[in-house]
């Protein structure tokens, strides 16, 4: 099952901080998954965004929370898997449409293969943003879009 999302922007225009800009677009298209099937976040083995970094994953937990749908028990974020925050000196983690891409197919599809995973919801996010909409203060936009793959 794919699932487009919509745009979302909160107004956020710090470009050092997309994790911020891209969770409300995360939450958007996860709630609207949720009530489309009338499944839970516990249906899954794991939900996975694709680079919202530690200070999105943690606002994604936090609204997602407030929408009453309890995360933190199987989410986790591309960005974050992919790099050590301690040793490599990432601070937020990883960014950028490489890191689902990259962890999915290393990482995720292994554990699916090995049925280690059964259900895996899968959100890409992005930013609707370029070099100049920053140097102008635009806000940035974000949209996520989720696909749902069960083996």
């Amino acid at each position: 099952m794919l699932l487009h999302g919509v745009i979302t922007d909160l107004g956020i225009k710090d470009a050092n901080n997309m994790g911020a800009a891209m969770a409300p677009a995360a939450l958007s298209t996860l709630c609207t998954h949720f009530e489309d099937t009338g499944r839970t976040p516990d249906y899954y083995d794991a939900i996975v965004t694709g680079d919202l970094g530690y200070i999105g994953k943690d606002i994604l937990i936090d609204l997602a929370r407030d929408k009453g749908y309890d995360i933190s028990n199987n989410y986790n974020d591309c960005g974050v898997l992919m790099f050590d925050k301690e040793n490599q000196d990432t601070h937020s983690g990883g960014s950028g449409c490489a890191c689902i891409a990259t962890v999915f197919s290393g990482y995720w599809y292994k554990l699916m293969k090995e049925k280690q995973i059964r259900k895996l919801l899968l959100i890409g996010t992005g930013a609707l943003m370029n070099a100049t909409s920053s140097q102008q203060s635009e806000s940035i936009p974000g949209i996520a879009h989720a696909i749902s793959i069960e083996m």
